[in-house]
């Protein structure tokens, strides 16, 4: 499913995308927009916007009845979700092979390549099959990698939206970046064995499983740091981005200390190996980590390391507010702040107790607390109303749409992973893209005309003085469908 451009902005008759901008341009005036005035429905709307991708037929009427105990109930049911096995399509779910048979078949690319550059061919002689599909390996892992985010956060029959979005949230947070060459064949794998299986668990067991993964490991050149040869950039952003936050009172030298501590963690392609902890390339040295020592050797100084990184009070306090502007503000309450680290703290990063503190605080349902969907939330709202991406040219269309937004899956190159904030996505340009997108889509699915309630009056009427043809279009480009 190559990422290609779709050509949007050559398909459309002026006079609709000009509609469609009037409904969505206000956004720019007047954010942030409030659509509903039922309190139940402003509710209904918030949660299933903020813990998934919005309502469908089924949640809107579930979530309108008692918002609230709607809420509560998807976290339990997004942790239970996360300790099955994903329900992937068989015809992408080559990207979710074992670790091993992954490592294999990279190793068989890599060679391919090898000899595809020592191969005397004549000029326009045909490439041998098996050298053909070993060279397209990696292209074939991210390709039915990126089908399966865009399926999963947008049909719940497929994946628990609450568990979609909280796979979105900590991939973001432990970014790791596609176009690294290495990095490719192992995204898709990395994002449901690592990010999706921890999503709601102890964020520690997350935080290991993401060290040990071979995406990451590649990815931030922890693979190849050892005694003799010391690299630091995975240790620096473990603690900058991914646990303490640069302002946590760390050193340079705590820096160094933990890339000695983490020396020996690399992947071993050869033995058909994600992880493999080499004791001869590990430090053996005496290391103090934030003045604590560590001396027992082995895999086990790093375990200890990144445990203490999760559990230190610094981390808590970057994770809770990471959490609250991802899904109540983006200047969001200090208190609600506080409580989430208070939660995070108490249970040792219990990410499914943290959410019920979030979902329970007046603050998530406050409606001065508003959100702009990111393009990635868009996109997937899109497909949720028309009932999940379910054809290859829907996928190809909303990746063309994401890489042109700014907001490629999988494509940020640094670990900071993409901005969420409305300051970074509301603008006229970004409007104009959203509006092309909104009218592709719904000219192939039926009108969601229950997201009619959802709407502002001011966008019903306007809506429904147009043909039928454009409705659905309009609905997506509306000002209302942009918030969360």
């Amino acid at each position: 499913m190559p990422v290609r451009d779709s050509g949007l902005s050559r398909r459309f008759n002026p006079p609709v995308i000009s509609l469609a901008l009037f409904l969505a341009l206000p956004l720019l005036a007047s954010w942030p927009v409030q659509a509903q005035t039922d309190a139940n429905t402003a509710a209904a709307w918030r949660a299933t916007s903020r813990l998934g991708y919005g309502p469908t037929p089924a949640t809107a009427q579930a979530a309108e009845q008692n918002p609230k105990a709607w809420a509560a109930s998807q976290i339990n049911a997004a942790y239970a979700a996360s300790q099955r096995a994903p329900n992937i399509p068989p015809d992408i779910a080559q990207f979710n092979q074992p670790i091993g048979k992954l490592a294999q078949d990279f190793r068989a690319e890599r060679e391919a390549r090898k000899d595809a550059k020592q191969a005397a061919r004549p000029p326009g002689a045909p490439m041998a099959a098996d050298m053909s599909d070993a060279l397209g390996f990696s292209r074939d892992m991210t390709q039915t990698a990126a089908a399966w985010r865009l399926m999963s956060c947008s049909d719940p029959a497929l994946e628990n939206p609450l568990l979609a979005r909280m796979t979105e949230f900590w991939f973001n947070h432990l970014n790791v970046y596609v176009g690294k060459g290495p990095v490719r064949p192992f995204v898709g794998h990395y994002v449901v064995n690592v990010i999706r299986a921890n999503a709601l668990g102890k964020f520690e067991d997350l935080l290991l499983a993401s060290a040990r993964h071979p995406a990451m490991l590649f990815y931030l050149d922890q693979a190849q740091s050892n005694a003799r040869g010391l690299n630091e950039n995975y240790a620096r952003e473990l603690m900058e981005l991914h646990t303490l936050g640069v302002d946590a009172g760390y050193t340079q030298n705590d820096v160094r200390e933990l890339a000695r501590i983490l020396t020996g963690w690399t992947v071993g392609l050869p033995q058909g190996e994600g992880f493999r902890f080499a004791e001869r390339l590990h430090d053996s040295g005496s290391k103090t980590l934030l003045g604590r020592p560590f001396n027992q050797g082995g895999v086990r100084e790093g375990e200890d390391a990144i445990r203490m990184l999760a559990r230190h009070p610094a981390t808590a306090k970057r994770i809770a507010k990471r959490l609250a502007t991802t899904f109540v503000s983006d200047q969001p309450p200090q208190a609600l702040v506080d409580q989430l680290a208070a939660t995070f703290t108490r249970s040792q990063g219990d990410m499914a107790l943290v959410m019920r503190t979030l979902v329970e605080s007046p603050e998530f349902w406050k409606a001065d607390n508003t959100l702009f969907k990111t393009p990635l939330d868009f996109a997937c709202s899109a497909l949720t109303a028309g009932g999940g991406a379910k054809e290859r040219r829907e996928i190809q269309l909303t990746l063309g749409f994401l890489a042109q937004a700014g907001q490629p899956l999988h494509g940020w190159q640094t670990p900071d992973g993409y901005k969420t904030d409305a300051a970074t996505w509301l603008a006229p340009e970004a409007l104009t893209r959203r509006a092309d997108y909104a009218m592709t889509l719904g000219n192939r699915i039926n009108e969601p005309t229950y997201l009619q309630p959802f709407l502002s009056p001011v966008s019903r009427e306007r809506i429904a003085r147009e043909q039928p043809a454009t409705r659905t279009g309009l609905t997506l480009a509306s000002p209302d469908f942009m918030s969360k």
